[in-house]
């Protein structure tokens, strides 16, 4: 019964549009006489726009599947894969996969750049004239703040 009910609504809904169309059309018609020239040529350049509009609106609904079936869901769009879904997927996670490498690379980075200022500062020590136990004197420390 819903269904029906449903179905009677559709038509309804279309003929009341059909019968507004109607009336709108019949009073610009009587109006036609009184409009001024520039107006009534917009008004039938916008008439001649929607014309060719509904024209292709049917020729897409009436065109045959296969040809929506060939452009996929993104209707007018390229799309690339052919609408493949393991292509989508992969085009999907493979911007997360180059994010997560070139946060591996960073980090990798970092922690070089780590080592080789700690190598930088062993060697310092190393090749000084001072005992390392020197560095760990607070007197020592203290000193080399007044120099400075």
């Amino acid at each position: 019964m819903t269904q029906l009910k449903t179905f009677s609504s559709s038509v309804d809904a279309s003929g009341i549009e059909a019968r507004f169309g109607l009336r709108m059309a019949a009073m610009l018609n009587e109006q036609a006489d009184r409009t001024p020239h520039d107006i009534s040529e917009r008004l039938r350049v916008a008439r001649e726009q929607a014309i060719a509009r509904a024209r292709t609106s049917r020729q897409l609904a009436a065109a045959p599947a296969t040809a929506t079936q060939r452009l996929g869901r993104a209707g007018n769009a390229l799309m690339l894969g052919g609408g493949n879904p393991w292509f989508n997927r992969l085009a999907s996670a493979l911007p997360l996969l180059l994010l997560v490498v070139g946060l591996m690379v960073i980090d990798e980075l970092h922690d070089r750049q780590q080592i080789q200022a700690a190598a930088e500062v062993d060697v310092a020590l190393l090749g000084d004239e001072l005992p390392p136990d020197a560095y760990r004197d607070a007197g020592f420390v203290e000193f080399l703040k007044s120099r400075e």
